[in-house]
């Protein structure tokens, strides 16, 4: 039986440029897209893609990866298949002003790619031991140390991009600094910080002092989130699903006083709360078939 390329390559040490220009000639798609990218950055190719940066992509960046999120939340293959390749042209799009202006492409960012994984996963290319999940996170933090040891002599949180939204940022914060044991060992020790930090709001509102406000607000939020990663849920996703459930309650709300021929301006607030509570009932309701 033949090994597999990944194997061959890790036995070798992983040069593995032979290795993508073979993907890249397997998979005429990917190394088609990547010449329209040249093309379209050419000296005849699109003036508005001739005129990109990297911090000009930004955006789109950001807004590809959000409708990459709303195509897995929406249970839709096609919409899926569509935004992950708008994601891509992003990615490619990068990796052509970054071969222009410093001599490396998706070739090599791929290889960096495979570099990375296998490196990180030696209970699967290597002879580490890694029985469960927690087991390779914590290979993982291990490695990630190693690797940005003479990079980085910031601190170990030191890595953690500054632009994330800050739930994000405060789950990744409190996960990694649990990967090196500093932690409550059951979720009853983080709700006992929940009650604390709530008091600490709750006093700091008795004096209307604005900054301890602030401060005691952040530290309950940020109790919150160590809830969310005691329990698996990222605090980011679970706010965003709560957010979009009290969109669609509220405009079922305003659709249902529009049908009454009212304006949402003149209802009351017990009117709006009697609906409100309708359309959870249906959404539960709805839960339930689902589940059947």
């Amino acid at each position: 039986m033949g090994s597999s390329p990944f194997k061959v390559e890790a036995r070798r040490g992983m040069g593995l440029c032979d290795g993508v220009v073979l993907l890249m000639k397997k998979n005429n798609g990917l190394a088609k897209l990547v010449a329209i990218m040249q093309r379209l950055r050419g000296p005849k190719g699109c003036p508005w893609d001739r005129e990109q940066t990297f911090e000009s992509l930004i955006p789109f960046v950001v807004e590809e990866t959000y409708e990459v999120i709303g195509a897995v939340d929406a249970k839709s293959p096609e919409m899926l298949k569509q935004e992950l390749g708008d994601l891509l042209f992003q990615i490619i799009f990068m990796c052509q002003l970054a071969k222009e202006k410093w001599d490396f492409g998706i070739e090599d960012v791929i290889n960096a790619s495979i570099d990375k994984m296998i490196r990180r996963h030696p209970h699967v290319f290597g002879k580490t031991k890694a029985k469960t999940s927690k087991d390779v996170l914590r290979h993982w933090a291990r490695i990630k140390m190693e690797e940005k040891g003479s990079k980085n002599n910031k601190g170990y949180l030191s890595d953690i991009p500054e632009y994330l939204p800050a739930l994000l940022k405060a789950h990744k914060v409190t996960k990694k600094a649990s990967q090196v044991g500093f932690d409550w060992s059951d979720i009853n020790q983080v709700f006992e910080k929940v009650d604390e930090e709530t008091a600490e709001f709750k006093a700091a509102l008795k004096k209307k002092n604005k900054k301890r406000m602030e401060e005691e607000f952040g530290d309950l939020l940020f109790s919150l989130v160590n809830v969310g990663r005691f329990i698996e849920i990222n605090p980011e996703e679970a706010l965003r699903k709560t957010i979009g459930r009290f969109i669609t309650r509220f405009h079922y709300i305003e659709d249902e006083f529009a049908k009454k021929g009212k304006a949402l301006s003149n209802t009351s607030a017990i009117e709006m709360e009697k609906i409100w509570n309708e359309a959870k009932r249906k959404e539960k309701n709805m839960r339930v078939i689902l589940q059947k």
